[in-house]
């Protein structure tokens, strides 16, 4: 969700479109305003006790932030180290359901039309994990995001599959809808030498090397990538890259679950563990991998998917969500269904093992991945603001 704002609102302003993006101040020595960019600008906003806040604790200080943000909209002022420049606002575009509780807000303090992006469903992800959502979520997140989803003007999906849950779970109106694929910044994720790519992260340049991108919590299936491992058989020396790191209540538990996995399974000497990387420097790792594994129990779109695919990597997935439209089965990587360790090693092991049909893949996935640009996402955005604020707004159901 992170890199959605951050990249999505720099090509916005590339079109000409003015981007103010408000986030939770979580420390004292921030500004209180940055320009990132001519017409990009970043507004760090006090609200509760300073420092980093486990997600399940923000819905807290949702009001206290809303106050803040509102306050300073109104304020028709902002400084970018020079005279204040009056702002103008269009629209609210919030960005999960927290932020809907904001922009709901917003809304009907300022009339203008909300447009929401909700990144991951509580009524979708509690199919999929039903264990993590009562970790992890209060009780109001789904009858929090009906209401807010009732009363934005637009609710953007990623892909097809997305704005069919939005209908098909929330009841959210089809004419509302809009799907915006977000997209990958191919000055980074693009085609290199493997070897290089090894060298650069410190790993084997000889062997095979699977990856796994991602939180390590159940919703990602982590130990499914895992177990998969131990059954490639006819791969002995191939390792598996875990980069990522523990997320929700339960997250540490989880994480110590898996190294406990690693050494039952007696794989320890062949699994490596990778703190959270700086975004641009993913890339090096999927370059690094012969195949990359996405064994998510859901996926709204799946961007490490697409990350991968960019650089030139085959992906082996699973058959949810997103990762439907970005995996093209048999062309640029294999879905999977259903997700378990012996479906993930048997399609693993077709890449492996065929280093013809894995080169015909990769090249496969890099061009497809050429399609999904932010500037483009920025274009159908711009054009959706355009129409709401030309039209009249939504009433709040």
């Amino acid at each position: 969700m992170n890199v959605y704002v951050r990249e999505l609102s720099s090509a916005l302003a590339r079109t000409g479109v003015e981007c103010d993006v408000y986030t939770r101040a979580d420390a004292d020595d921030l500004p209180a305003s940055v320009l990132v960019e001519p017409g990009l600008r970043v507004h760090h906003v006090p609200a509760g006790p300073l420092g980093v806040l486990p997600k399940e604790e923000l819905v807290a200080v949702v009001d206290e932030f809303t106050d803040a943000v509102l306050a300073h909209m109104r304020s028709g002022a902002v400084p970018d180290g020079g005279p204040f420049e009056p702002l103008g606002f269009d629209a609210v575009h919030a960005n999960y359901w927290l932020s809907g509780l904001v922009g709901h807000r917003l809304k009907h303090e300022l009339d203008l039309p909300l447009v929401s992006t909700f990144h991951t469903l509580d009524r979708v992800k509690a199919q999929a994990s039903p264990e993590e959502v009562s970790a992890d979520e209060p009780h109001r997140r789904a009858e929090a995001e009906a209401a807010i989803m009732a009363c934005s003007d637009a609710v953007l999906a990623s892909c097809s599959v997305e704005a069919e849950q939005l209908v098909g779970f929330y009841g959210a109106d089809p004419g509302r809808v809009r799907v915006v694929t977000p997209g990958v910044d191919h000055a980074f994720f693009a085609p290199g030498s493997r070897v290089q790519a090894r060298r650069a992260v410190g790993l084997d340049p000889a062997g095979p090397l699977i990856l796994f991108v991602g939180r390590i919590q159940p919703l990602k299936g982590a130990p499914v990538a895992v177990e998969a491992l131990a059954r490639l058989g006819d791969h002995p020396r191939a390792e598996l890259v875990v980069v990522g790191g523990p997320s929700g209540p339960r997250g540490r538990a989880h994480l110590a679950d898996l190294h406990e996995l690693v050494d039952r399974l007696g794989l320890a000497g062949r699994v490596r563990f990778v703190d959270p990387q700086p975004h641009e420097l993913l890339s090096s790792y999927y370059r690094a991998a012969d195949v990359c594994v996405v064994p998510s129990r859901s996926e709204s779109f799946g961007l490490v998917a697409l990350e991968a695919a960019a650089c030139g990597t085959p992906v082996v997935a699973a058959d949810v969500g997103g990762l439907t439209t970005l995996v093209d089965h048999g062309v640029t990587g294999f879905l999977v269904d259903p997700v378990t360790p012996a479906g993930m090693a048997e399609a693993v092991s077709v890449v492996l093992g065929d280093a013809g049909r894995a080169a015909c893949l990769g090249r496969a996935s890099a061009v497809r991945a050429r399609r999904y640009t932010w500037s483009e996402a920025a274009a159908q955005l711009r054009a959706t603001y355009d129409d709401l604020t030309a039209a009249g707004l939504v009433a709040c159901r």
